[in-house]
């Protein structure tokens, strides 16, 4: 069984963040590594909004390097998948793929929001070259194109209003005839000159071709008849999944099941523990977002080790 002072459970920009603040203060951080390092942007081709690269970067190669100057300053890292958790006992006991037990007297949860899909043909496998799941970070690259938005609710409106900066037009894919959105998100996309409908459609595949994404098969769910909507982008927005299973209930979560922290803090309701990125985050979900959360956390998690003693984050390693 090996101990740590703080254990550090996800790899995305958040979790990153905080490995190279709590290493850069010697607090000698585990972190662990789980079936996706480097999180959603190890599926992101170019990301053009991470302030510092003004000619973009590759998201694996982002997450690389933030990997890298963690393990500079000495972050260790272990892959993994954390499929217990025991957060009632001093020290907090964390348990990889069911075989390893490592405990910690500070744990930070940055596991992430994993993006819904809807599992048909075409759709994961093109993520990042022409499927996409955020509007923010990829809408820009689909300048003067048709782009088609799968969903109902008021993320899929709020996508479809945001892509109409870009796109020449936006048509909404929808398996009902009803939209589940609040009535202000409908009338926003409806009145909307860019925005077209396909509702009662039932997404079937998305078609590709050797020059990337085609279009959209969908089924007409009055006629039976399938119909291809053309489009070079497709954004799946039915919403995302935060990875908070393994908690089973220990952690005090909001209605969506992402993790509640103290206003102002990454601070959760139980001393120790703290929570970064997307797996507290239902609003932002950007790379830059998770990374200052990332910061908070080690500095809230700094704090708690040593009581009323803080690190001088300004201080240099050199003497």
């Amino acid at each position: 069984m090996s101990h740590y002072r703080s254990v550090i459970i996800g790899t995305g920009p958040a979790g990153l963040t905080s490995a190279i603040y709590l290493a850069r203060a010697n607090m000698n951080p585990l972190v662990i590594e789980g079936l996706e390092p480097g999180g959603q942007l190890t599926t992101t081709t170019e990301v053009e909004n991470f302030p510092g690269f003004p000619e973009g970067i590759l998201g694996p190669e982002l997450m690389d390097n933030m990997r890298k100057q963690a393990e500079r300053f000495g972050a260790e890292f272990k892959s993994g998948w954390v499929d217990d958790i025991d957060l009632s006992v001093k020290p907090f006991r964390i348990k990889v793929e069911g075989r390893e037990v490592i405990t910690a007297d500070a744990v930070i949860i940055s596991t992430g929001a994993s993006a819904k899909y809807l599992g048909i043909p075409g759709e994961k496998e093109n993520v990042g070259r022409g499927v996409s799941t955020c509007a923010t970070c990829d809408g820009f690259f689909f300048r003067g194109k048709k782009i088609v938005v799968i969903g109902g609710g008021d993320s899929a409106m709020e996508e479809a209003n945001f892509l109409t900066r870009f796109a020449s037009s936006v048509t909404v894919v929808h398996r009902r005839e009803e939209l589940r959105a609040s009535k202000i998100m409908q009338d926003r996309a409806r009145g909307n000159e860019k925005v077209e409908w396909a509702l009662n459609r039932t997404p079937l595949e998305v078609v590709v071709e050797e020059s990337g994404v085609k279009g959209l098969k969908v089924k007409n769910n009055e006629t039976g008849e399938e119909e291809l909507i053309e489009a070079s982008g497709v954004f799946v927005a039915i919403g995302h999944r935060p990875n908070t299973e393994f908690l089973k209930e220990q952690i005090t979560l909001d209605a969506g099941g992402y993790i509640a922290v103290h206003p102002g803090t990454t601070e959760t309701n139980i001393p120790g523990v703290f929570a970064c990125g997307d797996v507290q985050d239902t609003k932002y979900r950007q790379a830059i977002t998770a990374a200052g959360s990332g910061c908070m956390a080690a500095m809230d998690c700094e704090k708690y080790l040593e009581g009323s003693m803080t690190h001088d984050w300004s201080e240099t390693l050199n003497p």
